[in-house]
């Protein structure tokens, strides 16, 4: 799967996604560190990438409808910080991977996975 990661996401994850074999960038890679939301939602569905961030705004589902071929993970640790993140993403990778993600809004909690 084609991935990007957003800048409020630890940069290793890509990392971890390319190991697993997946296409990752990051929003610092592709020069949009500090853009706002549309630009980043709208440089992830331009190239049929799924977003995956912490950002609850991207989620707006009125004001960013998920196109055919993209999707966006929204991830909702219940700690922020780097510390929080990175086991919580980690942590729910794989179960989330095995899903199909593309033309949905997916939200990755503590305690389960919806979409919408």
């Amino acid at each position: 799967m084609k991935f990007k990661l957003d800048e409020n996401l630890p940069i290793e994850l890509a990392a971890d996604l390319r190991a697993l074999g997946h296409d990752a960038d990051t929003v610092p890679e592709e020069g949009l560190s500090g853009a706002p939301d549309p630009s980043v939602v709208e440089a992830a569905f331009a190239v049929n990438r799924i977003l995956l961030t912490l950002d609850k705004g991207i989620a707006n589902l009125q004001r960013y409808p998920i196109t055919q071929g993209a999707g966006i993970v929204l991830f909702r640790p219940e700690s922020s910080g780097r510390s929080a993140v990175i086991p919580f993403v980690c942590e729910r990778l794989q179960s989330v991977l095995q899903m199909n993600l593309t033309g949905r809004l997916t939200v990755v909690g503590p305690s389960r996975i919806r979409f919408r």
